[in-house]
């Protein structure tokens, strides 16, 4: 169980990195085709990929918990409309917060807030809550604000609408905690990428495309520039198909508010990644924010035997 969980740790983690590179290809994405039809496509080309991948591995014998009966099959299909509806829900909010002028650095720290509401939402489905992991929770915030955050913490319509996305990200661990060991993984994450993308479909046709002919043939030349289809492509393929769905199997057996420390680790690749590939200074501040998520991450995955207090929830049994 102990080698199960440092797997699944390292896959959230890969999962993060994977997300922290993408942030740049959500921002211009969604200004470049429209912040509804940038989630339409990608969804779609996140659940395309998945169709051969989960043949493949039917093929190879590697899927551990294929649905066998009509009751199995039921538990999948509405696992994955729940996760769907919700990831529709909080990416479109996250879509809408950068398309409406957040700066990256605050949308990256308001949209991590969801180690907050993780362990909060907790509370009410009995997951525990150990104090060594709210401590965590606690650094991890002083951390990202220190490596997100560089202007004055004052809150517009954009920012209000990334705190609500935060939510539905905390939800949707939540959501994915529970169905995680009941369902196949992989096929999970398909059917809510085809859920998210039918759902997207409608913002996108009254938001983006104007839902007249005018507004589609002002909509359609985006599509003609090849930045717009490396960010849709990069976002679809690798964060959709391949990072979601690492989360999904990943968070099998580990804490949900573990789960969420480690995937805020995004926030962190995603300035490691400008310092490296486009030649970004990190200067001090942003290198404390850093080290005290590191710190945090490192901090909640010790065991704290003599530590008797517990917050007022029920065991989370690995």
């Amino acid at each position: 169980m102990k080698t199960s969980t440092s797997r699944n740790s390292f896959l959230l983690v890969l999962t993060a990195f994977i997300w922290g590179i993408a942030f740049v290809a959500q921002s211009k994405g969604g200004h470049a085709v429209g912040p509804y039809t940038f989630n339409c496509i990608r969804s779609f080309i996140g659940g395309m990929i998945l169709i051969p991948a989960i043949q493949l591995l039917d093929r190879a014998q590697l899927t551990s918990r294929r649905p066998s009966n009509h009751a199995e099959e039921k538990t999948l299909i509405v696992g994955g409309i729940i996760c769907g509806a919700v990831l529709f829900v909080a990416s479109s909010l996250q879509q809408l917060g950068l398309y409406y002028g957040s700066s990256a650095g605050k949308a990256g720290f308001l949209t991590a807030c969801y180690i907050i509401l993780v362990p909060i939402l907790g509370i009410f489905v009995k997951k525990k809550c150990p104090l060594s992991v709210w401590i965590s929770v606690g650094i991890t915030v002083m951390g990202l604000y220190l490596l997100c955050v560089k202007e004055s913490l004052s809150f517009q319509f954009s920012d209000v609408l990334l705190l609500l996305c935060a939510l539905g990200f905390a939800i949707h661990i939540i959501v994915i905690d529970h169905f995680s060991p009941l369902v196949d993984g992989v096929r999970m994450s398909c059917i809510q990428f085809f859920v998210c993308g039918f759902l997207s479909m409608i913002p996108m046709f009254f938001v983006d495309m104007k839902h007249s002919m005018a507004g589609i043939s002002a909509w359609a030349p985006a599509f003609s520039h090849l930045d717009s289809w490396i960010s849709i492509l990069y976002a679809g393929i690798l964060s959709c198909g391949v990072a979601y769905t690492l989360q999904i199997i990943g968070q099998h057996g580990v804490n949900p508010t573990i789960a969420s420390l480690l995937m805020s680790l995004e926030s962190v690749f995603s300035v490691m990644a400008g310092w490296v590939l486009l030649g970004e200074i990190m200067n001090l501040r942003e290198l404390m924010g850093c080290l005290l998520i590191f710190a945090a991450v490192i901090f909640a995955q010790i065991p704290m035997s003599s530590i008797k207090k517990q917050l007022p929830c029920q065991e989370y049994q690995e």
